[in-house]
C-alpha cells in the first residue's frame, strides 16, 4: 500500500528542510522566503526497521528491501487560502491528492528566519492553517449541496444518504470543528471519502524546534502536544536542522557519534515515520528467503488472502495458506525452520488477519 503524506504548514516553518532530510536529497528549495517550492516535490523514503535487517541475517538474504513511504512537498498555506490568497487555492488541490497531512509548526525562536506573522506561536499557525483548510471544505459542500438537494427531491436513495452526511458536516465545520471529528458509520465511508474533505484526513503535527531542544522540547512543543492530546492527534518533536545534519552523514559510525552528542537515541525522522503509521493505522509483515528479505506495508485489518494480492495477483488467485511466524518467535528460534521445528509455524487460512510483524511464506497453486 502506498501511504502518501502531506507536508504542510506557514512559509519558513522548515518544511522543505525537512523534506530534504527525509528524501535525503536536496530537490526542495528551502531559501529564507515564502512560496519557494512552487509545485510539489515528491520524495519515497525507506521506512526504517531493526526487524528487517534481523530477519534477512536469520534467512542468509543477501538483499533487504523495505517498505517506503510518499512524502509531497506542498509549499507553503498563509491566511486567505481559501480565496486564493498566496497561490492558496493550487496548493489547497495538492493537499487533496494526499492520505494524511503532516503539519510542521514553527516552535523555535529567532530573528534569522523570518516569520511571517512576525511572532512565534504554533498554535495559532495551526489554527491558521485549520481554519484554511475548514473554509475551503465548507465552500466544497456548499457547493455539492445544490446538486445533492436535486437529486434527493427526485428519489434517489444514494443522493439522500450523501446530502444527509454532506449537511452534517457542513454543520460541523461551520461551528469551527474539521471534518475529522466527525463519526461516520461504517455503512456511509464510501459516500463520506466521496466528499473528498481536506479536513477529514488525518493529522500528525510536527514541532520543528531548535538544536538544543531536541532531546527534551520545549514551552512551544508542550503547547503543541496539549493541543494535539485535546485533538485525539499525534504530535512529534523533531529538530529539523538536525537531521538535515544527519542526512549528510553517509557513515552509520558517524551518524550514531553525531546522535549520541546530542543525547538522541535515534533520529528524529524515524519517529516521525512510525508515528505515520499510526496515524493511518498501518502494518509492517515480512517476507523471507535465499534471494532477499522484503517488508511490506498494509492496512491493519488485512486479511492473509489480500496481503498475497499485493505481492503478486497469482498468490491471491491461487492461494492456498499462509506459513506464519510472529517476528518475536523468528527472531527467538533463529531463523524459518528451527521455528517450524519448534512448532511455531502457523498455517493460516485466507481469512487469517495479519498481524504487525508476521513473517509469512504464502503457498498457492495457479
Amino acid at each position: 500500500m502506498g501511504f502518501r503524506c502531506g507536508i504542510v504548514g506557514l512559509p519558513n516553518v522548515g518544511k522543505s528542510t525537512l523534506f530534504n532530510a527525509l528524501s535525503g536529497t536536496a530537490a526542495a528549495a528551502a531559501e529564507n522566503y515564502p512560496f519557494c517550492t512552487i509545485e510539489p516535490n515528491i520524495g519515497r523514503v525507506p521506512v526504517p526497521d531493526v526487524r528487517l535487517e534481523r530477519i534477512a541475517a536469520l534467512a542468509k538474504a543477501p538483499r533487504t528491501v523495505p517498505t517506503w513511504l510518499d512524502f509531497v512537498d506542498i509549499a507553503g498555506l498563509v491566511a486567505g487560502a481559501s480565496r486564493g490568497e498566496g497561490l492558496g487555492n493550487q496548493f489547497l488541490g495538492h493537499i487533496r491528492e494526499v492520505d494524511a497531512i503532516a503539519h510542521v509548526l514553527r516552535c523555535f525562536e529567532g530573528e534569522g528566519v523570518a516569520h511571517v506573522a512576525g511572532r512565534v506561536d504554533p498554535c495559532a499557525d495551526a489554527e491558521i492553517v485549520d481554519t484554511e483548510l475548514m473554509l475551503a471544505d465548507l465552500d466544497s459542500l456548499e457547493r455539492r449541496l445544490d446538486g445533492l438537494v436535486k437529486r434527493a427531491r427526485g428519489g434517489d436513495a444514494e443522493a439522500k444518504a450523501m446530502l444527509a452526511l454532506a449537511e452534517r458536516a457542513a454543520a460541523a465545520l461551520r461551528a469551527g470543528q474539521p471534518g475529522r471529528g466527525l463519526e461516520v458509520a461504517r455503512e456511509q465511508r464510501r459516500w463520506w471519502r466521496e466528499l473528498q474533505l481536506l479536513t477529514a484526513k488525518p493529522v500528525l503535527y510536527v514541532c520543528n524546534v531548535d538544536e538544543a531542544s531536541a532531546a527534551t522540547g520545549n514551552r512551544h512543543s508542550r503547547a503543541v502536544e496539549a493541543m494535539a492530546q485535546a485533538a485525539g492527534a499525534e504530535a512529534v518533536v523533531i529538530s529539523v536542522a538536525i537531521e538535515a545534519d544527519i542526512a549528510q552523514l553517509a557513515d552509520a559510525a558517524e551518524r550514531r557519534a553525531f546522535l549520541d552528542s546530542l543525547g538522541l537515541a535515534e533520529p528524529g525522522l524515524a519517529r516521525l515515520i512510525r508515528a505515520g503509521h499510526r496515524l493511518l493505522g498501518l502494518i509492517t509483515f515480512f517476507t523471507a528467503g535465499p534471494k532477499e528479505a522484503r517488508a511490506w506495508t498494509v492496512p491493519a485489518g488485512t486479511t492473509a488472502q489480500a496481503a498475497a494480492g499485493g505481492i503478486h495477483t497469482d498468490f491471491a488467485r491461487g492461494f492456498i495458506c499462509a506459513e506464519t511466524i510472529s517476528c518475536a518467535d523468528y527472531l527467538g528460534a533463529g531463523g524459518e525452520q528451527a521455528a517450524k521445528d519448534a512448532g511455531l509455524m502457523r498455517q493460516e487460512g485466507r481469512d487469517y488477519v495479519v498481524r504487525d510483524g508476521d513473517v509469512i511464506r504464502f503457498r498457492f497453486n495457479v
